[in-house]
């Protein structure tokens, strides 16, 4: 029985050695020629799912670390790009601000060249409280030479004139107002009249004594005429809207519309007669 044992031992070490030997002719075989190469490629195929299943759980803890870091990542991301529309909007804004109210300093400075004298440049900065009186305040007084009665022009026509002076603000009574009263002229003809402001929350104005067989039309321009020597000549004051002959009144019925923007003006300016010396 011992022999036996002996002898299956040295049977077993003989093909330990064989394989050991066969292995190591393989290895060469492979190296020097290639032989194996079709045989790892096939043997790699059916090793590719155990590698698949074998790194799975990385996998998948990757694939939720990055679902819930990319998560936080996009809300803030999509906070820093809302802020930045945000100030670019803003930018934007003041942009468009800042062109619109130089477009209209380049207006009021056109307007400043056609008219005879000198000009005190001023902003309108508050509106009278009082529904029945259309007044604006204006960031000139008499510590700029500011005096009652002083025209107030836009860039587009007449606003107003100077009723009240303080130091360093005045206030200005529309052209729209019921108590103001514009010398004008029609452009086309040269037929005068009296504009005086209408009653109520709309900024027109209506010509008084103005007969049925004068030549006023809807459309034609009316301009200040000069007379009461307050404002300039020839400046635009208002369009004729309508235009209403009732053969029962002694005078026509005419509305207009003032050419300045009443409510949307900011700067004005406020015309200097010759040889008035104006402090600054």
């Amino acid at each position: 029985m011992d022999k036996a044992l002996f002898t299956k031992g040295v049977a077993l070490e003989y093909r330990a050695l064989a394989l050991a030997f066969l292995s190591l002719c393989l290895m060469f075989a492979d190296n020097r020629f290639g032989y194996l190469d079709s045989v790892r490629f096939i043997l790699s195929y059916t090793a590719t799912p155990v590698y698949w299943v074998a790194d799975m759980p990385a996998r998948t803890s990757e694939f939720f670390d990055d679902v819930f870091v990319s998560h936080s990542d996009l809300l803030a991301e999509n906070e820093r790009l809302t802020n930045e529309l945000l100030l670019a909007q803003r930018e934007l804004q003041v942009l468009a601000s800042l062109a619109s109210e130089n477009s209209r300093l380049r207006a009021l400075n056109e307007a400043a060249r056609i008219v005879e004298g000198e000009v005190l440049a001023a902003e309108i900065v508050n509106r009278s409280p009082e529904r029945a009186s259309k007044r604006v305040l204006i960031n000139r007084g008499a510590l700029h030479g500011v005096f009652v009665g002083q025209a107030m022009l836009a860039a587009d026509g007449l606003m107003g004139q100077v009723v009240e002076v303080m130091p360093r603000s005045s206030w200005v009574l529309l052209i729209s107002d019921p108590l103001h009263i514009t010398p004008v002229e029609v452009n086309r003809n040269g037929e005068r009249a009296l504009a005086r402001g209408v009653r109520g929350e709309t900024d027109e104005l209506e010509l008084e004594f103005v007969t049925q067989t004068q030549d006023v039309r809807p459309g034609d321009l009316l301009v200040s005429s000069g007379m009461g020597q307050i404002y300039p000549k020839n400046f635009p004051v208002a369009d004729v809207v309508s235009v209403d002959n009732d053969p029962g009144q002694d005078f026509a019925i005419i509305k207009a519309r003032p050419r300045a923007k009443i409510n949307s003006t900011r700067h004005v300016m406020l015309l200097i007669p010759p040889k008035q010396e104006v402090q600054l």
